[in-house]
């Protein structure tokens, strides 16, 4: 029985928008692209597809783990680099009222 297993997407899934921590975001991502696009059911009016694999989503401690994981699957798959992380220099309240700051601090 042959099963055709579609493209995969490894990525790292990024930070919550919802909160400041990365909990959650740790980790690798295995998930297959769309085989197919939604379509509206006529009687209920909700999109849906016969695609079940776009259900699938599978996590990895590492990124080689979920390449190994691709390739003894034999599933097609494309690797996204991990997005770069900003630096924030930490601020500090106190140097709002620092003595000979050049700027004012008030209006």
């Amino acid at each position: 029985m042959a099963q055709h297993k579609g493209l995969a997407r490894i990525f790292q899934p990024p930070k919550s928008a919802m909160q400041s921590g990365r909990a959650k975001a740790q980790g690798w991502v295995l998930s297959y692209e769309p085989a197919e696009s939604k379509v509206l059911d006529p009687l209920t009016g909700w999109y849906g597809s016969g695609d079940m694999l776009g259900q699938v989503r599978l996590q990895f401690d590492t990124r080689d783990q979920a390449v190994a994981y691709a390739l003894a699957q034999g599933i097609a798959y494309e690797v996204e680099a991990p997005p770069a992380r900003a630096t924030m220099k930490p601020k500090v309240y106190a140097e709002n009222f620092r003595f000979g700051r050049a700027e004012n601090w008030s209006h």
